[in-house]
């Protein structure tokens, strides 16, 4: 058998677009980073300071009925403190911070519980994050109007340029991206005035593929 040189292979056209689809929904849970730091003249003293307070702090959370599963420690640190006098380094004693995580299942419950803390001790708040227990479940909605989207364009396409042929697809890539969160500043809590006012917001997850059609 022999092939024509001549006779042309038959033309491969395809087109690439880009699909996005987005879910918009409120946080089911709620993470806070609740700090306890305490000075002394002597690493012991600062440290047993330490000690008590966070130990109040817990029990405060765990009264208003936060699992105790869901505290835990995040970071405790020690670090010698220093004045400067005329040009000079004089040792002051130390500091001690202790910070726990707490996982919030109620958001409506944070304002309470940084109110709790602060009152029973806790002088900062180093950050506050509102998240998704079930976020895959709402990426795979997101995921699917991305989809969508992509055929719509190449069918607009098609449209356009009166392609007869219907669309066949070849190739699909998925852009994944990060865990959504909405976060919070770090706050300095040296008193509590009143009920700490707390919008937890939404979370939009998006979805972004890009599809290769065949014609």
């Amino acid at each position: 058998m022999y092939l024509n040189a001549l006779h042309p292979w038959p033309l491969i056209r395809t087109i690439s677009v880009n699909g996005e689809g987005s879910i918009t929904v409120p946080p089911n849970y709620a993470l806070l980073q609740i700090e306890v730091t305490t000075e002394g003249s002597e690493v012991e003293e600062a440290q047993q300071r330490n000690a008590a307070i966070m130990n109040q702090v817990i029990q405060s959370i765990l009264e208003l009925g936060i699992p105790r599963e869901n505290i835990q420690t995040a970071a405790y640190n020690i670090f010698p403190r220093y004045d400067f006098v005329d040009g000079k380094q004089v040792f002051r004693g130390y500091e001690v911070t202790n910070a726990i995580s707490v996982k919030i299942p109620d958001v409506s419950m944070v304002g309470k519980v940084i109110d709790t803390a602060v009152r029973n001790g806790a002088n900062r708040i180093s950050s506050l994050e509102f998240r998704l227990e079930n976020e895959d479940a709402y990426y795979q909605r997101a995921l699917s109007k991305a989809l969508i989207n992509a055929q719509l364009k190449s069918n607009t396409i098609a449209e356009t340029m009166r392609l007869s042929v219907s669309p066949q697809v070849i190739e699909v890539v998925e852009e994944k991206e990060g865990s959504p969160i909405v976060p919070y500043r770090a706050m300095l809590m040296e008193s509590s005035t009143g009920a700490t006012p707390i919008e937890q917001g939404v979370i939009t997850i998006i979805a972004r593929v890009t599809v290769k059609f065949q014609y």
